[in-house]
C-alpha cells in the first residue's frame, strides 16, 4: 500500500527530528545500530574504540561496541552477526596486533560483504603494516577471506592517530564528524528515493512538509517555495532560519525545488549535531 507524502514526512520527523526538543533535529534515524565498531579489544577497548563509544552514544547515534552492548548469555556470534547487517556505518579501528585476532578479521569480512560503508581508523599502524599471517587457526579459505577484505578497506580513505603525539579531543571531534557526514549521506540517498514517489502537485507537497514540525512550508502564487526553520523563523534578523528557496517556472519543477528542501534539511541536521558535538 502506498503511504501518502504526509505519513512519509511524519514517519520521518519522528526518527529524525525531536520537535518538543530545544533543538528540533536530534539524532539518526537507526535500527538497533547505527554504528558498529569493530576493533581488537586488547588494544583499544580501554583507550580509543572505549573514547569513540562514549562520544558517538553522547551524540545518540548507537554505537555498538561488543564489551558495551553484549551482556552475560548473550551468542557472541548471534549478537555480533545481527549488529553488522542492521548498521549503517562501520568504523574499523586498526591496531598494531589487530591482524593477530581472527575475530577482528571475520567482523571485517562480514562488515565489507554487506557492502556498509567503511571507515577506517589507523591506530599507531600502517595500512602497509596490515597482513593476515597464517599462525594455523584458520583455513585457507578464511586467510582468503580475511585477506580480500584487509585490502579492500586498507584502500578506503580513513583517518590515521599516533597515540604518543595526537590531539585526542580533536581526534574525536575529526572521527565523529566524518560518522556523521557518512550516515547523513546514506540518509540523502534513501530520501532521494523517496522523493521520487511524491507527485509534484502542490497538495502533495504541502502534505509532505504537514509532517515537519521543526519547519514552515510557504509557497506563494507565482511558485516559489521556501522553508523555514519554526525555531528561528520569526527572529529579527532578515533571512533567519532560512532553509532553502526555488521558483518553479519551465525549466524547473516543483519536485526538484522539493528534492532541494530536503537536501537542505539533512545539511541542517548535520549542523545541528556539530552544535551539539561542540557543547557537550
Amino acid at each position: 500500500m502506498q503511504r501518502s507524502p504526509a505519513n512519509l514526512s511524519k514517519n520521518f520527523a519522528r526518527k529524525f527530528l525531536n520537535p518538543g526538543g530545544r533543538n528540533p533535529i536530534r539524532t539518526i534515524p537507526s535500527p538497533s545500530c547505527a554504528v558498529f565498531l569493530n576493533h581488537r579489544g586488547d588494544d583499544t577497548r580501554k583507550t580509543l574504540a572505549g573514547l569513540l563509544y562514549d562520544h558517538l552514544f553522547r551524540l545518540r547515534l548507537r554505537p555498538f561496541l561488543d564489551s558495551r552492548n553484549m551482556k552475560p548469555g548473550d551468542k557472541l556470534f548471534d549478537q555480533i552477526d545481527i549488529a553488522i547487517r542492521n548498521c549503517k556505518v562501520g568504523v574499523a579501528v586498526f591496531s598494531p596486533r589487530y591482524c593477530e585476532s581472527k575475530f577482528c578479521l571475520y567482523e571485517l569480512a562480514l562488515i565489507m560483504e554487506s557492502k556498509k560503508r567503511v571507515i577506517p581508523i589507523f591506530w599507531d599502524v600502517k595500512p602497509s603494516q596490515l597482513l593476515v599471517k597464517d599462525n594455523g587457526t584458520c583455513s585457507v579459505e578464511e586467510l582468503q577471506r580475511f585477506s580480500l577484505a584487509l585490502e579492500e578497506v586498507k584502500y578506503t580513505v580513513g583517518l590515521a592517530f599516533d597515540s604518543s603525539t595526537g590531539d585526542w579531543s580533536e581526534f574525536l571531534r575529526r572521527a565523529s564528524h566524518a560518522i556523521i557526514e557518512n550516515l547523513l549521506e546514506l540518509e540523502r540517498r534513501a530520501w532521494l528515493v523517496i522523493l521520487e514517489s511524491i507527485n509534484a502537485h502542490e497538495d502533495d507537497v504541502n502534505a509532505f512538509f504537514a509532517g515537519f514540525d521543526a519547519f514552515v512550508f510557504t509557497s506563494s502564487a507565482d511558485g516559489t517555495i521556501k522553508v523555514w526553520r519554526r525555531e528561528l523563523q520569526n527572529q529579527a534578523l532578515p533571512g533567519s532560519g532560512f532553509v532553502e528557496t526555488g521558483k518553479c517556472d519551465d525549466s524547473v519543477s516543483r519536485k526538484q525545488i522539493v528534492s532541494r528542501c530536503i537536501m537542505q534539511i539533512l545539511r541542517c541536521a548535520g549542523e545541528i549535531l556539530g552544535m551539539q558535538e561542540e557543547v557537550e
